[in-house]
């Protein structure tokens, strides 16, 4: 479909005075996101907080049915979180790993998740093993596949990485989870709402998502998708941490897990930024993902091409395919000197430390890299804009 770019853009009140190309980190939120949340709060001030969930009940529960059309899965299959970081854990530290269980994960995954296996090879005694990539430094599925024995518990991996756009071939390697009978857990924080996502094509067990990032949902809101064998059954996963939301207490010893993946939930939540994450995922669909994606890439494409035209700047993206975030350095030039230089002039862009995703960092060497992630709403004009201004700092010598 044809997108009504002026349109969008006079909807998304951040369009106005600036050139934000910071998708990865946060995007624009249209206005019909921040009325919901703006709207279910005054109703909590006029009738209480209880009082108004309940009167939004319908349009509340229809979050689930939302997202789960978003992502190909079932409602009963979603859990709303507050942000990606708590999705991913929920799911992780519910595993039941044991000492000598094998993590496979990939180079390039990011740090909330490695710091979280770190935490479990200290406390569980599980063992970590990167996944070897390929020639373009994407997970290489033919490596993962030699690495399947016994002991792999888990395989990880975090989609489009944050500090770059490279996209990992997700899909494939769903497909040796599920004939290997390992669980995938399957980060898609940048992922979601810059392309289509469907977990039956994915194979993943688990995926994580923000609302904050490519969907443009309220900063406080993600979500969670469980596959219904998770659920019942001998092999359903007990959640490290329920309360009475998650749970049943029927006797004195006793109780009963929800049916459903909202057993990771806790039984308070922000309901005003859930209205807003609704309005952000209808949104999303009724432009289309697949137009998204189109629009959003060939705008990252763009920018990698003009980036070439500069003397000095390193394009840092990998993969056979490249997703809306771009990653770069200019030689001699300080990244954070730059960013600030260019939010003087009102053009938003962000900058990635080694630290994100150390393995990666070091297996590259890798700089403090320049982030720019431009989304559908941006304009062809807008990277020729940034591409001017870096063009003119390198020229006069500035940052």
């Amino acid at each position: 479909m044809d997108m009504d770019i002026e349109g969008i853009r006079a909807a998304t009140p951040g369009c106005a005075g600036q050139t934000h190309l910071l998708a990865c980190g946060s995007a624009l939120m249209p206005q019909a996101v921040v009325d919901a949340v703006v709207a279910h709060t005054q109703l909590e001030a006029r009738m209480g907080g209880y009082e108004a969930h309940a009167a939004r009940l319908p349009e509340l529960e229809a979050v689930y049915d939302d997202v789960a059309g978003l992502i190909g899965a079932r409602p009963h299959e979603i859990a709303l979180m507050d942000n990606a970081t708590h999705a991913w854990s929920a799911a992780f530290y519910a595993l039941r790993l044991r000492p000598g269980d094998v993590i496979l994960t990939a180079q390039a995954e990011y740090a909330s998740n490695y710091l979280a296996f770190l935490q479990r090879a200290r406390r569980d005694g599980v063992v970590i093993r990167q996944i070897p990539s390929d020639a373009t430094g994407a997970v290489d599925p033919a490596a993962l596949a030699a690495m399947i024995d016994e002991r792999v518990k888990l395989i990880a991996v975090t989609w489009v990485p944050t500090n770059g756009g490279m996209v990992n071939p997700a899909a494939e390697i769903g497909r040796v989870a599920a004939r290997a009978g390992v669980p995938y857990l399957l980060d898609a924080c940048q992922a979601v709402g810059q392309m289509p996502v469907d977990v039956p094509a994915l194979k993943c067990d688990f995926l994580s998502a923000t609302g904050r990032k490519f969907l443009r949902g309220p900063r406080g809101t993600g979500f969670l998708f469980v596959a219904e064998k998770w659920l019942t059954g001998p092999d359903q996963l007990e959640p490290a941490m329920i309360d009475l939301f998650a749970a049943d207490w029927t006797a004195r010893d006793a109780y009963r897990l929800r049916q459903d993946a909202r057993r990771f939930e806790n039984w308070e939540n922000a309901y005003a930024l859930r209205a807003g994450l609704g309005v952000a995922v209808r949104l999303a669909q009724g432009l289309g993902l697949a137009a998204i994606q189109a629009r959003a890439w060939g705008l990252a494409d763009r920018l990698r091409a003009g980036l070439g035209q500069i003397p000095g700047a390193v394009l840092h993206d990998g993969g056979r395919e490249q997703a809306a975030i771009v990653s770069f350095s200019i030689e001699g030039h300080d990244p954070e000197a730059l960013c600030a230089a260019l939010a003087e002039r009102r053009i938003i862009i962000g900058s990635s430390t080694p630290a994100s995703t150390l393995l990666d960092a070091e297996a590259r060497s890798l700089p403090t890299m320049l982030r720019a992630a431009p989304h559908y709403y941006n304009t062809e004009d807008e990277i020729d804009t940034l591409l001017a201004a870096l063009a003119g700092l390198v020229r006069g010598g500035q940052a």
